[in-house]
């Protein structure tokens, strides 16, 4: 398992029931998790006083319920500061458990940079930017991609406050497969893919995203754009079912046959601090020559 445990400003603290408990800086969440299925004792004080709580409606979606959680905070890992805010389906803007993620390609970007050559890199379905930020300051450029303007306009939030506006950026409002396959059309090369899609999900005109038919295609296209010599391709799944041996399977047949290198899946996780056990979060899949 990818395990993130380098963090000093995210824990979590304990988890039962279809909840987790968590710690954001110095605040308290308590947010749902379908894979929380066991019943175990609430003993973590953080239950009975938490700052701001999210319940699930049996209809669908949810609400939170605020005690004295501000709008918007801030947390960091390692040199990176992220804005944090609550809104809609329970997230804060950043998913934790991919600072596994994060270290194992900054190492691999900074010893590409030591050799004294350039790094490019992809990042589709971009989100907040925690991956584009971990990139910029290894020392590569990216370019951010998500359909979302307001997600886009909160990665750059979080570039000024990593002290990464100055850093080789571009950030873009589209569709991830239309822009890939405009890529392909104007020749541009990229050293390495980042993917962190959706289970499901709509472009900004529309267009539809379905995980099981389109990841595939998706990851084939995006060989077309690898430079000569790639760096690595990360591939992130939160959809329930889909095991790491899946993306093995996907990045095996269209990178390994092409490039060469190796596959690693694995199951990402995070550590609960009442148990010493690990709560699974989705999957990712590492390519690297």
């Amino acid at each position: 398992m990818f395990l993130a445990d380098q963090w000093k400003d995210y824990e979590v603290l304990d988890a039962s029931c279809g909840e987790k408990l968590e710690r954001w800086g110095k605040y308290i969440l308590i947010r749902p998790d379908p894979q929380v299925i066991w019943q175990t004792e609430k003993r973590a004080p953080g239950w009975k006083k938490p700052n701001a709580h999210y319940h699930r409606s049996s209809k669908g979606g949810g609400s939170w319920e605020f005690f004295d959680l501000p709008d918007e905070w801030q947390i960091s890992y390692r040199e990176l500061r992220f804005h944090l805010k609550p809104f809609s389906f329970k997230h804060t803007g950043l998913f934790p458990e991919q600072a596994v993620n994060w270290d194992w390609f900054s190492g691999l970007i900074r010893k590409r940079r030591a050799e004294g050559r350039e790094v490019s890199v992809l990042n589709l379905f971009a989100y907040t930017g925690g991956a584009t930020l971990a990139a910029l300051s290894a020392g590569a450029s990216v370019t951010h991609i998500d359909a979302s303007k307001g997600m886009v306009g909160w990665a750059r939030e979080n570039a000024a406050s990593s002290g990464l506006s100055d850093k080789p950026a571009r950030y873009l409002i589209d569709d991830c497969q239309k822009f890939v396959e405009r890529e392909i059309r104007r020749g541009r090369k990229y050293d390495a893919v980042i993917m962190d899609p959706p289970s499901y999900g709509r472009g900004p005109k529309g267009e539809i995203w379905k995980i099981e038919d389109t990841l595939h295609p998706l990851v084939r296209l995006c060989t077309e754009i690898l430079s000569d010599d790639p760096l690595f391709f990360l591939l992130n799944s939160y959809t329930t079912g889909f095991a790491p041996a899946v993306l093995s399977y996907i990045l095996g047949v269209e990178l390994v046959s092409r490039f060469g290198g190796h596959v690693d899946s694995q199951e990402v996780g995070l550590p609960v601090a009442e148990t010493g056990l690990v709560l699974p979060c989705g999957s990712s899949g590492r390519w690297e020559k």
